[in-house]
């Protein structure tokens, strides 16, 4: 097998530059477009210390997007991240209004199976030295400066401790044990820590050295492993391998949650809305509003300030 990947680089971890670069990563698809412009209008508004902002999509949504691209925003086709043997179609299975991945190194994958692996794929091509993930349907609302994701050297890790202990997230205790699977961790080595969210750094140079090690447990590519159980998240993988296998080197956890997000439900009316925004945490500089849940993107403008 011929990696481009080094495992286990980074257990020899070097602090970050004293000034490290940061990117911002977006995965997005075609139904979100205007929930991803309304993302790069406040991103360009509010966020700074930011090198570059790169949106990763599907090849056919790829002109659609270069809409939004500017001099420090860059659209990737998911092709030139992910390897040819993955290959998309219509799914007839929903009357063909849905896409499915297929190949026969892995599970059948739909569109959020693919968004997390092309944020991990990302680090392959990507310059600086963190990448921080902000999901299309976020806005912000708030001055916010990437600085927050580093000190001393280190990249800040969310981690909310223990929570898999506790009833429910069971969902989430299957991918933390995938996630385990992937990276050659002891069956026996069982996490209770949840690392998913939005908003959240990772170190481009660990991401690297994780694919590396998937690579030399399972001897064969990262994709391929990964995508052979179609329960797996890439936050949990991320984090089981920083704590797990690096035993944290080069990161600093932090569990406070700088995007606010309505996960589920109805849609909010405004009043529902302004309540929403107006009991934001002080560390909070974002809202997430889930695009599954229907909330009219016009209003989302109109009720943060900015036009239609």
């Amino acid at each position: 097998m011929n990696s481009r990947f080094v495992p286990d680089a980074a257990t020899a971890i070097e602090p970050l530059p004293r000034m490290p670069l940061a990117a911002i990563v977006t995965a997005s698809y075609a139904p979100d477009f205007e929930r991803c412009r309304l993302l790069c209008e406040t991103i360009d508004r509010h966020v700074t210390g930011m090198a570059h902002h790169y949106i990763l999509t599907e090849h056919r949504d790829v002109a659609l997007f270069r809409q939004l691209e500017g001099s420090r925003r860059s659209v990737v086709d998911e092709r030139d991240l992910l390897p040819s043997w993955l290959r998309v179609f219509d799914d007839p299975l929903s009357g063909f209004r849905r896409r499915v991945w297929l190949s026969l190194k892995t599970q059948p994958l739909r569109g959020w199976h693919v968004q997390q692996l092309r944020r991990i794929a990302i680090a392959g091509q990507a310059k600086e030295d963190v990448l921080v993930f902000c999901d299309s349907d976020v806005a912000f609302l708030k001055p916010f400066d990437t600085g927050a994701f580093w000190r001393d050297g280190k990249v800040r890790l969310f981690r909310r401790d223990g929570v898999l202990a506790n009833e429910g997230h069971d969902e989430h205790r299957i991918w933390s044990r995938n996630a385990g699977t992937a990276l050659g961790i002891d069956p026996a080595n069982q996490s209770s820590h949840d690392y998913i969210s939005t908003l959240i750094a990772w170190r481009r140079e660990t991401v690297n050295a994780m694919c590396g090690r998937i690579e030399k447990m399972h001897g064969r590519g990262w994709v391929g492993v990964v995508g052979s159980a179609r329960q797996f998240s890439e936050c949990m993988i991320y984090g089981r391998y920083v704590d797990d296998v690096l035993q944290g080197a080069g990161h600093f956890h932090g569990s406070e949650e700088f995007c606010r997000v309505h996960w589920n439900g109805k849609p909010l009316s405004d009043d529902e809305f302004r309540r929403f925004v107006d009991t934001m945490a002080p560390e909070q500089v974002a809202i997430g509003m889930q695009s599954f849940i229907g909330t009219d993107i016009g209003r989302i403008r109109r009720l943060i300030g900015l036009s239609a």
